[in-house]
């Protein structure tokens, strides 16, 4: 449990940092300076924060986008109530439920901490309004994977009400989302999973077929599900291999949309059926400092959904605190998880 230290003084708050990068990096407590609001800014006291590929990857990597070391706070996505407003701010106001991804990464437009502390400063345009029929916690997991998945569907692939959509990876973090939000489009879905059981799991999400990637070919499956013709669109949320199954899996003139684009490919096949290729880099706008408020758009849709009942999300039934970040990056690697990883702030 973290201590009082923090809250007990005016200007620091606890944090879960991190001192250096690599293989053995952990999560130490110390107490930090608390963020002054400043201009299209808001203080957000944090109550819940999930755990995406990128803050393991800038964990185990320091990669390029890494925040600054020493006491370096990780973890993007952030549900908590805004406790200060800087100035030219005027959508949002003290006491309002919030969440974006907003931190934890540091690109061209600066550092931005991120949400394993009490507070986090958050650009406002990266921030709307949570979501009234979740809790936190639930608020937390949608963030990163809400907005890669609109953008992949809506803003790149243009997905049409009657076009049939391949989901690779129907019960990931993207994928679980990407899957609702297609169907919710009126599109036909099917998803690719390991497991009969995460089969089910993507059935009472709403897909409407899946494949168990690890025992059908792929030339199987789209045969079986398309007549030979292939899928309209194919969302690719896992990479590698997954990426050239994707090329193989659609349709004459389709598009396929990619969120982990890092290997070498044989694009023979996109070239033959003449494909459109996508790729999806959420995280930019955080990198760049443009087009943030791209992200408030799709966050505010996003909430509408889950208040009216169309979409939610999946979270892993274990649940953590942010004293126990190391654990919850370990149940991570360790691969042994369904849905979001979530972190609550006590």
């Amino acid at each position: 449990m973290k201590s009082n230290t923090a809250t007990n003084t005016e200007n620091g708050m606890t944090a879960y940092v991190i001192n250096a990068y690599g293989e053995h990096a952990t999560f130490v407590q110390e107490t930090v300076t608390k963020p002054s609001v400043v201009a299209g800014y808001v203080l957000v006291e944090v109550k819940d924060t999930s755990l995406n590929p990128a803050d393991h990857k800038i964990l185990k990597t320091g990669s390029g986008i890494s925040p600054q070391l020493p006491s370096a706070i990780l973890h993007g996505d952030v549900a908590g109530v805004v406790a200060e407003v800087g100035g030219g701010v005027t959508k949002f106001a003290v006491g309002d439920e919030v969440y974006g991804c907003a931190g934890g990464v540091q690109g061209v437009a600066g550092n931005l901490p991120g949400a394993l502390a009490d507070y986090m400063l958050a650009d406002a345009d990266l921030l709307a309004h949570k979501p009234k029929v979740l809790s936190f916690s639930e608020a937390a997991a949608l963030p990163l994977v809400s907005i890669a998945a609109w953008e992949g569907l809506f803003s790149r692939a243009a997905i049409s009400s009657n076009g049939t959509v391949l989901i690779h990876g129907g019960t990931g973090g993207v994928g679980h989302i990407a899957l609702q939000l297609a169907k919710q489009h009126g599109a036909r879905v099917v998803t690719t999973v390991s497991t009969q059981s995460k089969a089910d799991i993507a059935i009472a999400l709403g897909a409407d077929e899946t494949v168990l990637y690890r025992d059908e070919a792929v030339e199987n499956y789209v045969q079986r599900l398309t007549n030979g013709n292939g899928f309209d669109v194919v969302f690719d949320t896992v990479g590698g291999e997954s990426l050239d199954k994707s090329l193989q899996a659609a349709a004459i003139g389709g598009q396929v949309v990619g969120i982990m684009a890092k290997e070498q490919h044989d694009l023979l096949p996109m070239h033959l059926k003449g494909l459109s290729l996508h790729i999806v880099m959420m995280l930019l706008p955080m990198l760049t400092g443009k087009n943030r408020v791209s992200h408030q758009y799709i966050l505010r849709e996003v909430a509408q959904l889950a208040d009216e009942k169309k979409i939610r999300p999946l979270l892993h039934e274990q649940r953590f605190i942010f004293s126990q970040a190391n654990e919850a990056h370990a149940l991570y690697a360790s691969g042994q998880y369904v849905g979001k990883i979530v972190l609550e702030n006590k």
